[in-house]
């Protein structure tokens, strides 16, 4: 019998369930599975600079889902999340409506609790690097709050730093102080919050420093169950959601090679420096080899994370 996971090598830009359809975001279609519960079904579509290229990335669906359940699973004596499981078999078997579907969903699709999400997004910064870094480079500060002086790109903050920010479905997120989600939460939610994100990042860099991989910085998203309880929702430390890089390729002052789609954003940015493409969409058409580069670090990502290639996980 063919792997799920291997059946995920067809790549999928959109999938189409008989199940009512609540939200297409950049890359997830979001299903009602019944009332207390979600299907997650990632696709292969890439987004980078906040914009959704045209061409899909092979098994990229299969890796964020799969990594996620992963660190789910792993950080569940950590905080509760919304996670039930990503087993193909096993959603089928929850949902009947999806049995003869299992082609669509192979790898990709993850059952979860309901839950109320928090409107922003929880961003721990261990190092200083993208936007962080481009407005300390500018004017010394994070979301408009001054930073130490004298720190470099890639400089190791520490202790780290929660950076939130509020969510878009379309365009750019903006990096906020902590005290416009105070404002927009209530003090004692948005401590919750940040603890709650500080606990699961730390739990997560000493795992990978030991696979080799520094988690420079990564986003978090939380919601509230029916009862109350706040959970981790989403993805959890996956190459859309984190920067990666190798420990032993580490050298503060410069950016760093990363495992996750650094391959299609150094193809963006030479495009934007050489006038190529405004940073906006519609998105430029992207060569096969950028591609093909772009799917090879998500399995390496989720390799070197997991201890196993993905066709093993299914």
């Amino acid at each position: 019998m063919t792997s799920p996971l291997l059946r995920s090598a067809v790549p999928i830009t959109e999938s189409r369930l008989p199940l009512p359809l609540l939200r297409r975001g950049k890359v997830r279609e979001v299903y009602e599975a019944d009332r207390g519960h979600l299907l997650l079904v990632a696709s292969d579509r890439v987004s980078a600079f906040d914009v959704v290229m045209r061409e899909p990335v092979p098994r990229k669906g299969a890796v964020l889902t799969q990594m996620s359940a992963f660190w789910f699973r792993r950080l569940a004596g950590v905080v509760a999340s919304h996670f039930v499981t990503a087993g193909t078999a096993e959603i089928i078997e929850r949902v009947p409506a999806l049995a003869g579907r299992g082609d669509e969903i192979a790898g990709r699709a993850m059952l979860v609790r309901r839950t109320s999400p928090v409107p922003f997004e929880c961003v721990v910064r261990g190092y200083l690097a993208g936007s962080a870094w481009a407005e300390y480079r500018a004017h010394g500060t994070l979301a408009g709050e001054a930073l130490p002086a004298g720190l470099q790109e890639s400089s190791r903050l520490d202790p780290p730093l929660f950076s939130p920010a509020t969510k878009a479905e379309s365009g750019h997120d903006e990096n906020v102080a902590f005290e416009r989600m105070v404002d927009g939460l209530g003090r004692e939610l948005a401590v919750r919050l940040r603890q709650a994100s500080f606990a699961v990042y730390a739990a997560g860099r000493e795992y990978a420093d030991g696979r080799g991989i520094i988690i420079a910085d990564t986003k978090f998203e939380f919601g509230s169950a029916a009862d109350g309880t706040l959970l981790l929702i989403d993805e959890v430390m996956t190459p859309d959601s984190s920067r990666f890089w190798p420990s032993n390729h580490y050298a503060p002052g410069q950016s760093q090679p990363s495992f996750d789609k650094q391959p299609l954003r150094d193809y963006l940015a030479g495009l934007r420096a050489a006038g190529g493409w405004n940073g906006d969409a519609p998105p430029p058409p992207l060569p096969d080899e950028v591609v093909t580069a772009t799917s090879a670090r998500y399995l390496e990502a989720y390799r070197l994370l997991t201890g196993a290639d993905l066709e093993a996980s299914a």
